[in-house]
């Protein structure tokens, strides 16, 4: 499917806009700025300084303009009245745009909206999300500027973009990490599970790179996240108030195996009637690991 191809399941304001793309009608010179869909050159529109996606990959949009050069722009642009200009500002659609440039088209379908900073900033995360266009930096940023400059909440974030409260606090956490690492998952070369790995590394610039170099998995680098940790773990007593496996290999065997999986303290009580799992964190993201993990959710 083509990027201009309308996608199912657009955010209700982005949605609510592309409802009104039947008819094309040329620019009148005369009508208001924010009178319905019109064509309108690609000189006269520029890119949102605030647009959350930063990267664009010129093999893709090279495509593209091939596609658009043969067919047209099929999907307007949505843009509204620049404010620090007489031109249009792009709300969402930088990439069409971009790609109508290369494939020398002169003017394009556009449909305008006089819209707020918070309301442009809004639609431009959710088209982008929509069409997985952004990395996770880029989203994380993206929220990060909506809770920063206009004050929204996280539960807030999760309904406009169809996301759970704990996906919006994991994608921030990776605001933490140091630049380098944050670039490495910009343009791809670590994911999103790498970099949630590498929150907790004593070195996480360091591990990033052998991860990249060594092309090592999510769960190896979760390993040697907590292998850096345990110089400081192992200077910490062991509780004495719980026989860890109770003396079974088995059993044992069996703590270690879930520990791997949940990267935390577990410890199995058995006994003859049944017994117990107990699983022990120190902070509130890494118990909402664990629920995610047993529920299922994507992390």
């Amino acid at each position: 499917m083509s990027a201009d191809t309308p996608r199912r399941g657009l955010g209700r304001g982005l949605s609510a806009l592309m409802g009104e793309t039947a008819v094309e009608q040329p620019i009148d010179p005369a009508a208001p700025r924010t009178a319905g869909v019109r064509l309108i050159s690609v000189g006269h529109i520029e890119p949102n300084p605030k647009q959350p996606r930063r990267h664009f990959d010129d093999a893709a949009l090279d495509e593209l303009a091939a596609s658009i050069a043969a067919r047209g722009l099929i999907q307007p642009i949505v843009v509204r009245p620049s404010p620090h200009s007489s031109a249009y500002q792009i709300v969402a659609g930088e990439r069409r745009w971009r790609a109508a440039q290369r494939a020398q088209i002169h003017e394009v379908p556009v449909i305008v909206r006089e819209l707020s900073d918070a309301d442009t900033l809004e639609l431009a995360i959710v088209e982008n999300i929509q069409r997985q266009d952004l990395n996770a930096i880029e989203e994380a940023e993206a929220y990060q500027r909506l809770i920063g400059d206009f004050g929204h909440t996280q539960e807030a974030i999760g309904k406009l973009v169809a996301k759970s409260r704990s996906h919006i606090a994991n994608l921030l956490r990776l605001l933490d990490l140091p630049k380098p690492v944050r670039d490495m998952v910009a343009d791809g070369r670590l994911s999103m599970g790498h970099a949630r790995a590498l929150i907790t590394a004593p070195d996480p610039v360091g591990l990033a790179v052998k991860v990249v170099d060594g092309d090592l998995s999510v769960r190896e680098t979760e390993r040697l996240a907590r292998e850096g940790r345990a110089p400081d773990k192992a200077a910490k007593p062991a509780a004495a108030t719980v026989q860890s496996g109770g003396g079974n290999a088995d059993v044992e065997a069996l703590e270690r195996q879930l520990g791997d999986i949940l990267g935390l303290k577990v410890v199995i009580e058995h006994g003859d009637r049944g017994g117990r799992i107990s699983v022990s964190y120190s902070t509130l993201d890494q118990l909402d690991l664990v629920c995610q993990r047993l529920s299922g959710e994507p992390i």
